[in-house]
């Protein structure tokens, strides 16, 4: 990582308070060069604490932006941080009428020239695709990084039609101990207390609702681009990685976007910004990338951006199976259309009699963590525990030929007997190697009674037999001669998937079942190359060391008498830290996932979080505790969220919420 401390133009940096329509003022950081000419404005405009929380990650990037002549600024959404008003849900249409608000406020100050680009990662490149399909007038370009045009399909609540039980309620949690923390004294000084008391009256915990729409419904429409691609106007550059869940958009945007106005990128990342340089990598000098973008759409520079292949992708070779990767071997090449006319499908017929598939309930816990950030035990390990608990057909790569290449999203279609109303199936590709051990390459669920569309919950005639397809999660992968193209069906998959109440597998006949890969033709992209990457100064935030050990990323247990097993999660978004300004930020969360092998009904989510919120030279010390979870009967899902709030030591807020939510497709 190259750290630069000299730039074009210099800078300086100031809070203000964006007035919106109604009176409300949002908290923003604003990044400027020193000129006397206008420049374009950059947003970015997320839930995620400006003062705090993302600070070290906008100082990387923010000032990078102003030196190249750009004001960029950080924006908190309403009812978060130091912005004031009341929180509302995910990405709601005030959300995206403030951030409309806001594009057009930066759009007249006298400092910029009135173009506007938006970027963000994750909910920041959510909202920049939503309020680019509103269409402001002075938005011209986005960058979005690891991001969805589909709420329902291609986010944290749902999976081919199944609840998502590690992020559904993982993402609650988080954003219940999120949302409750206070604004911060020393940016909105003594009325504080005021706000957060305020604030805290109007949080409910969003699982409610997510768990109250289990089909594609009006809810999930809203803010989901793919209803209505026209509608954005701006130039879209869509990022992505192959270790993110969100990949799949980059490809949908490159094929339903007109060319002149998209881009695409997906590398071996995680869920990260690709500069970042966490695992796996490699990483690139993704600033530099951005910055070609801006300069051609909101300056009018020909950087040759729009020359690029519409689509940039790493094709990762075979590897062992690990938990974590500093790099993965491999290579960019570029796509001049989307679908690509360097794509075939290759298809596999499933051989054999027909086979029972009834996966032990455990089935599922190798699969790694729902959104890997870059640590130690985020991707999934070794497959073959999970391989032994499916249905597995191998398929050889010839040991004297070349690769087999693939690009973009495997099909299956899985010829099906159930003698049960309800059920799951769930299709894994791995790459096998000559001494056994399977690496996960790609994966796909379906719920199945979404069969005949993820807005409908269809019955399984009993006993009948049916056909399904469904296509599992885009990749870019090698096999390499010798090894094994191996497809892994099962009828679990926890805690990724929530269980069905009856769930007690199908037979699976391989007769009219097959596998359908995107056949890559190799080509020569020697011209896809990227600069190293580069970053402003950091801010200088310290990680003391822990008193204590910390307990494992991820812990497996396994009561063996009653048949139980029970998965501990660290998430480790950032731990506790110490900013310059003196704050004293700490972070400690704990997720359990616990099934017992033979009974669906068993499953329960547990989430606990604890931050704390300490400026000594104020004598301001504030603490949030949250505990979240989820249990089922055959009928109900059962959701329990407690907040306790102090100030000092003394409660200043304590509520706690149950639900009982019936059970529809979920």
């Amino acid at each position: 990582m190259h750290i630069r401390t000299a730039f074009p133009y210099e800078t300086r940096r100031e809070d203000v308070r964006i007035p919106l329509p109604d009176g409300t003022l949002l908290y923003a950081r604003v990044w400027r060069p020193v000129t006397e000419e206008p420049v374009p404005a950059l947003l970015e405009y997320l839930p995620y604490r400006l003062t705090d929380w993302t600070a070290p990650r906008d100082w990387q990037r923010h000032p990078w932006y102003a030196g190249h002549g750009y004001a960029s600024v950080r924006v908190d959404v309403r009812g978060h941080g130091c912005s004031e008003g009341l929180p509302g849900d995910e990405y709601d249409a005030t959300e995206l009428a403030d951030g409309v608000a806001v594009v057009n406020w930066l759009a007249g100050q006298a400092w910029c020239t009135g173009k506007v680009g938006m970027f963000g990662i994750s909910w920041g490149g959510f909202n920049s695709l939503q309020i680019a399909a509103l269409a402001p007038e002075p938005l011209k370009a986005i960058v979005t990084v690891c991001s969805t045009d589909d709420r329902y399909d291609n986010d944290v609540h749902y999976m081919g039609g199944s609840v998502l039980a590690v992020d559904m309620h993982a993402w609650a949690a988080t954003m219940l101990a999120f949302v409750s923390r206070p604004p911060d004294p020393a940016f909105v000084g003594e009325k504080w207390r005021e706000m957060w008391l305020e604030r805290l009256e109007s949080v409910r915990p969003f699982i409610h609702t997510w768990l109250a729409h289990q089909t594609r419904d009006a809810y999930w429409k809203h803010g989901s681009v793919c209803e209505n691609y026209p509608a954005i106007d701006a130039a879209v550059l869509a990022v992505g990685g192959w270790h993110d869940p969100y990949r799949d958009t980059v490809l949908r945007l490159v094929e339903h976007l007109p060319a002149d106005r998209v881009r695409g990128l997906i590398g071996p990342w995680s869920h990260q910004y690709p500069d970042r340089g966490l695992p796996p990598g490699p990483a690139i000098g993704f600033l530099q990338e951005t910055l070609r973008w801006w300069d051609h759409h909101l300056k009018g520079e020909e950087t040759g951006v729009m020359k690029e292949p519409l689509l940039r992708s790493w094709i990762s070779e075979s590897h062992p199976p690990a938990t974590v990767y500093a790099e993965l071997p491999g290579r960019w090449v570029g796509e001049p259309a989307w679908p690509s006319p360097h794509i075939t499908p290759l298809s596999y017929a499933l051989q054999g009699a027909p086979v029972q598939v009834r996966s032990p309930h455990h089935t599922g816990l190798d699969a790694g963590r729902f959104f890997p950030f870059g640590n130690d035990a985020d991707l999934p390990p070794d497959q073959r525990a999970e391989d032994a608990h499916s249905a597995s057909f191998d398929f050889p790569v010839p040991a004297g030929s070349g690769p087999l290449e693939i690009l973009g999203r495997p099909r299956v279609t899985l010829r099906l007997r159930m003698d049960v109303p309800f059920g799951q199936a769930i299709a894994r590709l791995c790459d096998v190697a000559p001494d056994g051990s399977s690496t996960l390459v790609t994966r796909g669920v379906l719920n199945l009674s979404a069969r005949h569309g993820r807005d409908r919950a269809d019955a399984w005639p009993l006993g009948a037999t049916e056909d399904v397809s469904f296509d599992l999660n885009g990749i870019g992968h090698a096999f390499a001669p010798g090894h094994r193209v191996r497809l892994a069906v099962s009828s679990a998959y926890w805690p990724w998937i929530w269980p069905q109440a009856d769930s007690v597998g199908f037979t699976l006949d391989p007769a009219g079942s097959s596998l359908r890969l995107p056949l890559r033709e190799r080509t020569s992209d020697d011209v896809i190359a990227f600069a190293d990457p580069e970053q402003s100064e950091p801010l200088g935030v310290s990680y003391p060391a822990p008193l204590d050990e910390p307990p494992p990323e991820r812990l497996v247990v396994r009561d063996v008498a009653k048949g139980e097993w029970r998965l501990e999660v660290d998430p480790r978004y950032g731990g506790t830290r110490v900013y310059p300004d003196g704050l004293e930020f700490t972070e400690d969360a704990r997720e359990t996932y616990t099934i017992q092998s033979d009974d669906p009904l068993s499953a329960r989510t547990c989430s606990q979080w604890h931050l704390r919120l300490h400026r000594p030279e104020l004598g301001w010390d504030v603490t949030v505790d949250t505990r979240s979870s989820i249990t089922c009967d055959a009928a109900d899902f059962f959701t329990s969220d407690e907040v306790v709030c102090r100030e000092g030591g003394e409660v200043r807020f304590h509520r706690t919420w149950t639900r009982r939510i019936p059970r529809e497709s979920g």
